[in-house]
């Protein structure tokens, strides 16, 4: 006879186990976008499981997680290592982007309703107030999490989960170069509008016209980023020959 008492005992600990590891992911995901955890770093399992003061089980839920994301890989018999940066790789990041999102969006237009639109508008609220707080300590993250709530927002209606989920995963791989390479790239008054603009063309039901410009202004802002990853390269390069000589 099936024990109750031990499915819900069992049951419980998976929920606590996925719990915690659904914590760790957050954590070491922060860590990872912003830098803390550098790019092509090993991860090490037992310094992680130390300082973060739980058993490996969570954790390598977690890692497998996140090298679901592509934020980690896993090497053939050598471990974990934070996924590495590259301008090729950006690139690439950049063209799912617009591929997924100009889709994504242009089906949550076609499906619109009031409840989609509220949360459109409401996230370009606060984006704008992110924008006008850039400058402050905390404003970078902050505008970088804002942004992301927008796109967000603007896509939520396609009634696609999977295509949502895959937005979401590109979207940290991209943001993982703007908090890493966009120090001082706070949208100035251009960039301020193009995001109104791609609101009221989406809120007006102009499918074209938003996926146009949403198309126009994620390639832009890439660019921009992309050279800041080529410049930084170029720098290390140049470091790197300084000391041999």
């Amino acid at each position: 006879m099936i024990n109750l008492s031990r499915i819900n005992s069992d049951d419980r600990g998976v929920r606590i186990k996925s719990t915690r590891a659904s914590q760790l992911v957050a954590i070491l995901r922060k860590s990872i976008l912003s830098g803390e955890l550098k790019p092509g770093a090993k991860v090490s399992l037992d310094q992680l499981r130390a300082f973060h003061h739980v058993s490996l089980s969570p954790l390598r839920e977690a890692i497998s997680r996140l090298v679901s994301t592509g934020l980690v890989e896993m090497e053939d018999q050598r471990g974990y290592q934070v996924a590495p940066v590259s301008v090729e790789n950006l690139k690439e990041v950049i063209t799912l982007r617009v591929i997924l999102e100009e889709q994504a969006l242009r089906e949550s237009i076609r499906m619109a309703n009031l409840d989609w639109e509220s949360a459109v508008m409401g996230s370009l609220h606060r984006l704008t107030r992110a924008i006008s707080h850039a400058a402050e300590p905390t404003g970078q993250a902050h505008l970088i999490e804002a942004q992301a709530d927008l796109h967000a927002a603007l896509i939520a209606n396609c009634r696609m989960p999977m295509t949502i989920d895959l937005c979401r995963t590109i979207f940290d791989l991209y943001a993982r170069y703007e908090h890493q390479f966009g120090f001082g790239l706070a949208p100035g008054p251009v960039d301020d509008d193009s995001y109104t603009s791609i609101v009221n063309a989406a809120v007006s039901r102009d499918a074209d016209a938003a996926t146009a410009m949403l198309r126009s202004h994620i390639k832009r802002a890439g660019s921009i980023l992309a050279a800041r990853v080529e410049a930084a390269k170029t720098e290390i390069s140049r470091q790197k020959e300084t000391r041999h000589d």
